[in-house]
């Protein structure tokens, strides 16, 4: 099993292994350069999810359906 990791570059848009350009510009790391080619369609299909999912769901004009309480609550007096 192959321990090299594989990035995908949001500057030349192209797969590249760990010595490649910085951090702050790529996306990963995958474990192969097959999944590192579909970077940005799986980092689109996980932003669709997230802002579908109701538990991170902003609209204030409907109730919160989820009575479970806030993470804030816990520090409220």
């Amino acid at each position: 099993m192959s321990t090299e990791q594989w990035y995908y570059c949001l500057v030349h848009h192209d797969v590249e292994p760990a010595e490649g350009c910085k951090a702050i510009e790529r996306l990963g790391p995958y474990p192969t350069r097959e999944e590192a080619a579909q970077a940005l369609r799986l980092a689109q299909e996980r932003n669709e999810e997230w802002d579908n999912d109701p538990r991170f769901n902003d609209d204030e004009d409907e109730p919160d359906k989820d009575d479970g309480g806030s993470a804030f609550d816990a520090l409220k007096p």
